[in-house]
C-alpha cells in the first residue's frame, strides 16, 4: 500500500512539474479525413500551445497541421512524410471528383515554403506527392535538435494517428 502511494506520489509530481510548452502531440500513420474536423482539431492544438511531433505518414487532410499549428511549434524525425493532394469529394457512384474550392483553400493554407515546394511538383492534383527527407528537414526543424521536444516526445507525447477524431 505504501509503495502504491509513493508510486502515485511521484507520478503526480511528474506531471506537475510539466508545463504546456513542454506537451507534445506525436503524429504517425494519419491518413487524413474530412477537413473540417482537421480544421477543429488543428484549431485547438494551436490554442493549446503543445509542440507537434510528426513522427510518421500525415497525408491529405492531417497537412493541415502545416497551416494551423506555428511554425516553431512543429518539428519533424527523419520517419516524417507529408502526402498531398487535391481536394475531392465523392459523386453521386463513390468516385472522386476534385472540387477546386477546397483545393484552393487547403493550398493557400499552406506555409509559402510548402507552397513553392507543391509548385515545383506540378501542384495538388489527384495523385499523391510527398515531402520527405532533406526537403522537408529543410522547412522544418528537427525534433533532435530540441532535446527537452525530444524526451516530451518519448515520455508522454499523445499519438494524432491513432486518436479516433
Amino acid at each position: 500500500m505504501k509503495l502504491t502511494a509513493l508510486w502515485l506520489a511521484c507520478v503526480i509530481l511528474l506531471f506537475a512539474g510539466l508545463s504546456a510548452s513542454h506537451a507534445a502531440m506525436r503524429i504517425s500513420d494519419d491518413r487524413g479525413g474530412r477537413i473540417g474536423v482537421y480544421l477543429d482539431k488543428y484549431q485547438g492544438l494551436r490554442t493549446s500551445g503543445e509542440t507537434v511531433i510528426i513522427d510518421g505518414y500525415c497525408a491529405s487532410a492531417c497537412t493541415l497541421v502545416l497551416g494551423m499549428v506555428p511554425r516553431n511549434k512543429i518539428c519533424v524525425t527523419p520517419r516524417a512524410s507529408l502526402g498531398f493532394h487535391a481536394a475531392w469529394d465523392p459523386d453521386a457512384s463513390g468516385h472522386q471528383v476534385v472540387n477546386p474550392g477546397a483545393t484552393r483553400m487547403l493550398y493557400a493554407m499552406y506555409p509559402s515554403s510548402v507552397r513553392r515546394w507543391i509548385k515545383a511538383q506540378g501542384g495538388l492534383k489527384t495523385q499523391l506527392i510527398l515531402l520527405r527527407g532533406e526537403a522537408l528537414m529543410s522547412m522544418y526543424r528537427s525534433c533532435n535538435l530540441d532535446m527537452r521536444t525530444a524526451e516530451a516526445g518519448t515520455r508522454g507525447a499523445t499519438e494524432l494517428g491513432s486518436r479516433p477524431w
